[in-house]
């Protein structure tokens, strides 16, 4: 379930056709509907929304792990891949390159090629 702002569809600086700005604030005003919790507005979250134990933590399905060498990517097989912030550029083409043979999918990579 996607938790969104109050006003979100309203105005563009909230998130209106612009899905990186519609992020969860939480609703604060005196007379909120939202936050009042009435029928026919969003939701707030609330605890018993939380993911299953089984479920969190994974992206689409599957643990991600960080990686920082060639030797961490073999033996992340059958799951995500992160590679971690601080490694450099030429390194992180080689890691690109390997796990794209390996056909491992790399979570943190854009779509530039």
């Amino acid at each position: 379930m996607r938790f969104l702002r109050t006003d979100w569809m309203r105005f563009s600086r909230l998130g209106k056709k612009r899905r990186n700005k519609q992020k969860w604030r939480r609703a604060r005003g005196k007379h909120s509907k939202i936050r009042r919790k009435r029928f026919g507005y969003p939701v707030m979250p609330t605890v018993g929304y939380q993911t299953a134990r089984k479920e969190r933590n994974k992206i689409q399905g599957l643990e991600p792990i960080h990686i920082s060498n060639a030797k961490e990517l073999s033996k992340a097989a059958k799951h995500n891949i992160i590679i971690l912030g601080r490694i450099g550029a030429k390194k992180k083409l080689e890691l690109i390159k390997k796990a794209s043979e390996m056909n491992i999918k790399i979570q943190n990579v854009g779509g530039r090629k």
